[in-house]
């Protein structure tokens, strides 16, 4: 379920290419996305036992917990990201508009 939403897909995606800590805001899909959003689908992106978060200071750090993913579920990841990024690069695939 976390990962049906194309945000937040597109926020594992964003930090799973950065392969590092990323802010909320360096991971956030489009700059002008309300706080307040962000903050929700990144809640849900850590209940859901994706991501890790550390507060150093004023600011969150979060990471994909590839490693822990990886062992419970051998590919997932991958493969979804994987599709993902497929479907992002096939017109065919595409919505009409």
């Amino acid at each position: 379920m976390a990962l049906s939403d194309p945000m937040r897909l597109r926020i594992v995606r964003s930090m799973v290419s950065r392969q590092g800590c990323m802010s909320c805001t360096e991971a956030a899909p489009c700059p002008s996305m309300a706080k307040s959003t962000l903050s929700n689908h990144f809640r849900v992106l850590r209940e859901a036992g994706l991501i890790h978060t550390e507060k150093r200071g004023v600011e969150h750090r979060n990471i994909v917990r590839l490693d822990d993913i990886e062992a419970r579920f051998p590919g997932l990841l991958k493969t979804i990201l994987g599709f993902f990024d497929a479907e992002n690069r096939d017109p065919s695939r595409a919505s009409p508009p």
